[in-house]
């Protein structure tokens, strides 16, 4: 008997009797209604009529023609009928396309054409994350951190950052730097890489790429880098697919972008929650700071950077009201300037947060908490220190 309950959204009659089709030979769903036309308000009455079926999965179909009115459906159904998984269908060879409809909050992105097949393992991810122990409905943040230039401690911060933010919640690092380093900060040794889950995206779950990836003592999991440079370059709707699992699986995502500067990074940029640029307060840090942000801010990204100044100190006639002007993003965060802590630590692969309260792993904490003050559950973790028993 089928399992799950699904709605159809399609304004082409054929490609919405083709969908019904195609769900229903996947033995494991049923079609229980189907729309010609997209919810245009939350009050619409295609959102009523479909919520009397309480469906476990709603399929949008996104035509070329008309995204927009299917991305603005996604967020009405996602609004009113949010205990069911929302699966896009649409081409692959949109990568900006893809970004849109995870960030309104669609599960999955299956690629159009559909077939059965593509239908069938998307359910299956479905029905066997239901099994387990949920965190959530929603979907994980994604925090970016980008070099001003080369050398100024992206790294570094994005290996401390993801500890910290750990303790909070499920994190996973992501490194998708020009060579990975960041399994050797914290003395890992990965026996797969992102271009192995990239090359496995055809049967990627949650199951698969948690065995592609190597789990710190702390809980953190790594999706390390190459560790030698690639001359094939993924593209973009591979990190895309790639991202739609990651953030389905943790709480936060941070990701080492280091110096890497191309269009994998424009599209990770565009789905963070905060692009952390790292720079530190002479003069060419903070012009290459502008013109990173100038060139990764040119796709709608600008009003997430944050500027972090990495090995901070104070320095006479130093302006920092003139330098956010310059670079167009505010100051979010300082790290104080400690080279032999730092330095030490890279070298043994002990990372800065497993070495004690030292005032530069008090400082990254505390980015980390500032990241997450607006997280329900993060906030529940600390109120729960106050109460009596």
């Amino acid at each position: 008997m089928p399992e799950l309950s699904v709605a159809v959204f399609a304004t082409d009659n054929d490609q919405r009797a083709v969908l019904q089709v195609l769900v229903d030979g996947t033995s494991v769903a049923r079609s229980v209604c189907s729309n010609s036309s997209m919810p245009l308000a939350a009050n619409d009455p295609v959102i009523r009529k479909t919520q009397a079926f309480a469906p476990d999965v709603i399929v949008v179909d996104m035509p070329g023609n008309d995204v927009a009115t299917a991305l603005r459906a996604i967020e009405f159904l996602r609004q009113e009928i949010p205990d069911a998984a929302v699966f896009a269908i649409g081409p692959m060879t949109q990568p900006q396309l893809i970004v849109s409809a995870m960030r309104a909050g669609v599960r999955e992105f299956i690629a159009r054409p559909t077939s059965t097949s593509d239908l069938l393992d998307a359910f299956v991810r479905l029905t066997a994350t239901r099994r387990k122990p949920s965190r959530d409905n929603s979907r994980g943040k994604v925090f970016s951190v980008v070099n001003a230039k080369g050398g100024s401690g992206a790294t570094t911060v994005a290996v401390n950052l993801a500890l910290a933010l750990q303790v909070h919640h499920s994190t996973a690092l992501v490194d998708l730097a020009p060579m990975g380093h960041c399994t050797l900060h914290l003395n890992l040794r990965p026996s797969f890489t992102v271009g192995d889950a990239v090359t496995n995206l055809h049967r990627l779950d949650s199951s698969l790429l948690e065995s592609f990836m190597v789990r710190h003592d702390r809980g953190l999991q790594v999706l390390a880098g190459s560790s030698f440079p690639s001359i094939v370059e993924q593209s973009t709707s591979d990190i895309a697919r790639l991202f739609d699992t990651i953030v389905g699986m943790f709480k936060y995502v941070v990701v080492d972008v280091s110096s890497r500067l191309d269009s994998a990074t424009h599209l990770v940029s565009n789905l963070s929650e905060k692009i952390l640029l790292i720079g530190h307060t002479d003069v060419a840090s903070l012009w290459s700071a502008g013109r990173v942000a100038q060139y990764l801010g040119d796709t709608g990204s600008r009003d997430r950077f944050g500027l972090v100044l990495n090995r901070y100190r104070k320095i006479a006639g130093f302006d920092e009201r003139q330098a956010e002007t310059a670079i167009g993003s505010p100051i979010l965060w300082r790290i104080p300037n400690q080279y032999v802590a730092v330095s030490t630590a890279i070298d043994c692969g002990v990372p800065l947060m497993d070495q004690g309260n030292s005032e530069i792993s008090r400082s990254i904490a505390g980015l980390a908490d500032h990241l997450t003050k607006d997280d329900l559950d993060v906030k529940r973790k600390a109120w729960s220190l106050f109460k009596t028993v």
